[in-house]
């Protein structure tokens, strides 16, 4: 059967009738998947059909075809065993070895299953490097896929920018009209979409992504800092210190300062009694080297 890609089924039967030369009428068809026009734009499918003539006469399986030819020619018996009796005729007859011969023959075993039997050592595989990224393939990829995605969404945005931020990261930026709307009351949305690119980008190119919305993400960096000041204080003058509890984005960008601040200490994310995440930094779980 011959598979036809289309935007609807009716699009996908109209081009397997042009390509086969036939009408719809005349083909059978089995349908892969539905096509869906998706969510703003987002997550669209085609239809999918396998298509054949009716009548199209379908070939054997070829292990079929031997088996019958197999059953069509057997052997009688008795012609296999006369063969058998005519070579064994004209084969030489084996001569008795000596005792002395014998002797030998037995030493000679003995040798090769003492040799035989010896441990063989393996040899140690190297380990395999670890593949680079090459982030310049990944960003033109990348930013091909995304706008693409983006072009039929209701928001009025600009091209959106996608860019090397470091060896193992991507920064996606949007900007525009409507680009703010992308960030939801309390980030709601932007946590959905930032959770969605590292999904598919870091599991597809193994790369991270650092998400910016309309400058949220450098205004959210900006008030986080500063309210680590009085935290790093503490922290400098008591050896110890946690953080409030702090949800989404602002923990992740916390964990990274605090990290950078005391690289010798343990820092960690704790889950409060009361509910949500907050940063600890002590001396008693003090990370190994």
């Amino acid at each position: 059967m011959k598979r036809v890609e289309g935007n609807t089924l009716q699009e996908a039967y109209l081009s397997a009738a042009k390509e086969m030369g036939c009408s719809i009428t005349e083909l059978e068809i089995n349908i892969i998947q539905n096509s869906s026009s998706g969510f703003l734009g987002m997550f669209k499918k085609t239809a999918i059909i396998e298509v054949a003539k009716k009548g199209a006469k379908k070939q054997q399986p070829r292990k079929n075809r031997e088996r019958k030819s197999e059953k069509r020619s057997p052997k009688p018996q008795k012609d296999i065993a006369n063969e058998e009796k005519r070579q064994n005729k004209h084969k030489p007859k084996a001569k008795k070895a000596s005792p002395n011969q014998q002797s030998f023959e037995k030493h000679n075993i003995k040798k090769e299953e003492n040799v035989n039997s010896t441990p063989k050592i393996q040899k140690r595989e190297p380990r395999k490097k670890e593949l680079k990224i090459d982030m310049e393939k990944i960003v033109q990829e990348v930013k091909i896929d995304i706008n693409r995605l983006f072009d039929e969404s209701c928001f009025e945005m600009d091209k959106i920018k996608v860019e090397k931020y470091n060896d193992n990261t991507i920064l996606i930026e949007y900007s525009g009209e409507d680009a703010a709307l992308l960030i939801g009351k309390e980030g709601y949305r932007y946590k959905a979409l930032s959770y969605f690119l590292y999904n598919w980008i870091n599991i597809k190119y193994g790369a991270n992504v650092r998400l910016e919305i309309a400058e949220f993400l450098k205004n959210q960096e900006e008030m986080i800092g500063k309210y680590l000041v009085s935290v790093i204080q503490r922290v400098q003058s008591n050896g110890r210190g946690q953080t409030k509890i702090l949800d989404g984005v602002l923990i992740k960008i916390a964990l990274e300062k605090l990290r950078e601040e005391f690289p010798e200490k343990y820092v960690g994310i704790k889950s409060a009694r009361s509910g949500g995440r907050l940063i600890v930094i002590n001396d008693f779980n003090r990370k190994t080297k």
